[in-house]
């Protein structure tokens, strides 16, 4: 169930990145889901004291929460910042 969370936390963010950002291309929302879920299924099983797939607590929820949105700015950062090579 833990799983399941992470996993729809993450893509809550990755998709309301995308409308914060205005990213309309359909590539841009998508990988910003697909870094969304990365980033609040790593951060959400680094801090899980006990396994992802039975249940999830305050702390790691609000873990994930934090590495799935920094994992879509740092994303964003890459493909469509500064550190973009064209």
């Amino acid at each position: 169930m833990g799983l399941i969370i992470l996993f729809a936390v993450g893509g809550i963010i990755g998709w309301l990145a995308s409308i914060v950002l205005r990213r309309e291309d359909t590539r841009d929302i998508l990988h910003n889901i697909a870094a969304g879920v990365a980033g609040s299924v790593v951060g959400g099983a680094l801090t899980s004291s006990v396994s992802v797939l039975g249940g999830l607590s305050a702390t790691a929820l609000l873990v994930a929460f934090a590495a799935g949105a920094l994992a879509v700015a740092a994303y964003n950062l890459f493909r469509h910042g500064a550190l973009a090579s064209s």
